[in-house]
């Protein structure tokens, strides 16, 4: 399919070609540079982790819950970018024929996705060897993948794009402020930020792009679509936020009561809603492109859908 793209859209992806080309950074000799993680340090900051609501534990469970998140949310970002890299190389077929820029902008995005995987590779094989065995990441990326990718491309857009905006928030406005994190946990997620400043771009001008040719009928199939997407990414939430609960509590050093079990699940399950599926519905950007695309009575059905979660 032979696809143009109008001047201002052709522009946007040439300033991501060349922001791609000026912050391009490599695993090895920019971010880990032979270093380990910090295991006297938080991983991911309270904003996050949420973990400064939990009053009942001392200071060091604290953090060592916040390390236990930020391994998840490490995974969590390794297992997303399966899905967000499939579809973005979907998409650039509909620019073989047609604006290369835009092409060479989404090939860009796929390379940069695979690395992104392969750094969180990374931080799963170092935080192995800093923490204690026992922990366990649940899902599996490709069936997570297949399952996303059953859905149209326009709910896969909407949450590519809410995925690529609540990271960069999560950076500018938690991880990057906290000084008490492990330096190289910082320094992972800042080198993340850079390249996905530029891929959060890409994802909107692509779903507005697939969005103009869409019927009335199509796109509200594509906001229930994206609702069930929201359901499904919080079934994985439930689990997972089950599962480290159960890893904390076997490796913390001492014995839980049950009311504090249910404490931690139920606190480790509201940051994980926070950080993976509110966080990115409550962005002004994403609220704005949203309103843009849909009529206030779809908004209120995603709103309406979300309200559980919050």
């Amino acid at each position: 399919m032979h696809i143009e793209t109008n001047q201002t859209d052709h522009d946007r992806y040439a300033r991501c070609i060349a922001a791609s080309k000026r912050i391009r950074w490599n695993i090895e000799d920019d971010v880990l540079r032979g270093r380990m993680l910090d295991s006297d340090h938080k991983f991911l900051p309270d904003g996050l982790s949420l973990v400064d609501q939990l009053d009942f534990l001392s200071a060091d469970e604290q953090l060592y819950l916040s390390q236990v998140q930020g391994r998840t949310y490490a995974n969590v970002f390794g297992l997303v970018e399966r899905f967000i890299c499939a579809k973005v190389l979907e998409l650039s077929g509909e620019h073989w024929l047609g604006d290369q820029t835009a092409l060479e902008a989404l090939v860009r995005f796929c390379d940069e996705e695979l690395k992104h995987q392969e750094l969180f590779r990374r931080v799963e094989t170092l935080a192995a060897d800093v923490m204690p065995a026992g922990y366990r990441f649940l899902p599996d990326p490709d069936e997570v993948a297949t399952a996303v990718l059953s859905k149209g491309t326009w709910a896969v857009l909407a949450l590519t794009l809410h995925i690529e905006l609540f990271t960069q928030q999560h950076y500018r406005e938690s991880i990057d402020r906290d000084e008490k994190l492990s330096a190289l946990y910082k320094d992972i997620f800042l080198f993340h930020w850079k390249e996905e400043s530029q891929h959060a771009i890409l994802d909107e001008l692509e779903w507005i792009r697939f969005d103009g040719k869409l019927s009335a009928a199509e796109r509200d199939r594509g906001v229930d679509e994206f609702i069930e997407l929201v359901g499904a990414v919080d079934g994985i939430l439930q689990v997972q936020a089950g599962e480290d609960v159960r890893y904390f509590t076997e490796t913390a050093g001492r014995r839980f009561t049950e009311a504090e079990r249910q404490m931690l699940e139920a606190g480790v399950l509201r940051a994980y809603r926070w950080q993976y599926i509110l966080s990115g519905a409550q962005h002004p950007h994403f609220l704005k492109v949203l309103a843009g695309l849909t009529t206030s009575a779809q908004v209120d059905r995603i709103k309406a859908a979300l309200a559980p979660l919050m």
